[in-house]
């Protein structure tokens, strides 16, 4: 496991490459934020911001979304996987927002687990990008990183979570979840991990590196 001072130097790195990484997401309102990641959900960003180009011209209110209703909708996500269900998952969660929450996408992890198809995860990255609080939302990406370099040993998402928010410093938690995602997506691939390319190879504790 990396103690305190190796972990201040992987975020250190990680900054000095890219001070301010953001979500690869495309959006412009909270709104569309919570309907990009309710698609990503098992679905790449590529995939994702290349539906939500033209649905974003059509629905980029809750209100729009409704009124588009639920069919209409699912001919923009048709590309996305398991796009049926997110389909249903975007009209209930635009109802709730409307009906509950003056269509204003909340501020907090309970309300926002409260709509259909955001988790904790999805929940943690609006958060994050939307209302800069110092959340780690833990994907794929993050749970494998931070397990294979040594940040934890931890066996699910939230345990990962749990873990990261002790040791990552505070001063590095706004972007924590964005440089592990990059990292993770680009370099720290799961089945062939680029580590000659790597910034934190000399210190990461990964046994069987490339």
């Amino acid at each position: 496991m990396l103690n305190q001072k190796q972990i201040e130097e992987i975020f250190t790195r990680f900054a000095t490459v890219k001070e301010r990484p953001l979500i690869e997401l495309d959006y412009s309102t909270p709104y569309t934020l919570l309907v990009a990641v309710v698609l990503s959900a098992q679905s790449t960003d590529k995939t994702v911001n290349k539906a939500t180009e033209k649905l974003f011209k059509v629905s980029d209110t809750p209100e729009k979304m409704v009124e588009l209703g639920e069919e209409a909708l699912k001919n923009f996500i048709r590309m996305i996987g398991l796009y049926n269900s997110k389909a249903k998952n975007i009209i209930a969660s635009s109802k709730i927002l409307i009906e509950k929450f003056n269509s204003v996408v909340p501020d907090n992890l309970e309300d926002l687990q409260s709509l259909p198809g955001v988790g904790r995860k999805s929940a943690n990255v609006i958060l994050n990008s939307i209302f800069e609080k110092n959340t780690i939302g833990v994907d794929t990406h993050v749970f494998r990183v931070s397990n294979r370099v040594g940040l934890c040993q931890t066996k699910n998402v939230l345990a990962t979570e749990m873990e990261l928010e002790k040791k990552i410093p505070d001063r590095f938690k706004s972007y924590a979840h964005h440089w592990l995602v990059l990292h993770g997506r680009y370099i720290c691939k799961a089945k062939k991990p680029l580590c000659s390319q790597c910034i934190i190879n000399g210190i990461c504790q990964y046994e069987n590196k490339t």
